[in-house]
């Protein structure tokens, strides 16, 4: 395996900024959402992930979108329709995704007990 950030004179660690375009409560979710249902209404994504409020969801699509992971289809018509899915950058991501859910179904015992306090 490469190490790509090993030197501290690198002013770009991939690792470093591939974690923080992820980071967040909800960003990892919506991506999760997105690659398995392909292109999803607001209100489906919001229903999706429980209890995001409206303005989180839309503040954390707007991220997502202006780092080029999502893609925000309008469609003309009354009343208004919006869409979202993933853009190529975005699908890009999807094995990384897999891997998230490999190592967490592979680690779910360990996790259950960090986030349950035991």
């Amino acid at each position: 395996m490469k190490k790509y950030c090993k030197d501290e004179k690198i002013s770009f660690c991939p690792v470093e900024t591939g974690i923080e375009l992820l980071s967040g409560k909800w960003k990892g979710r919506i991506l999760w959402k997105l690659y398995n249902e392909k292109t999803m209404r607001f209100g489906e994504l919001r229903k999706a992930l429980g209890n995001i409020t409206e303005k989180m969801l839309t503040a954390q699509l707007r991220e997502l979108e202006n780092v080029n992971l999502v893609n925000r289809k309008v469609y003309t018509e009354v009343p208004p329709k919006v869409e979202y899915s993933l853009t190529e950058f975005g699908e890009s991501i999807t094995p990384i995704l897999d891997k998230f859910a490999e190592w967490g179904v592979e680690n779910k015992e360990q996790m259950q007990k960090i986030f349950n306090g035991s």
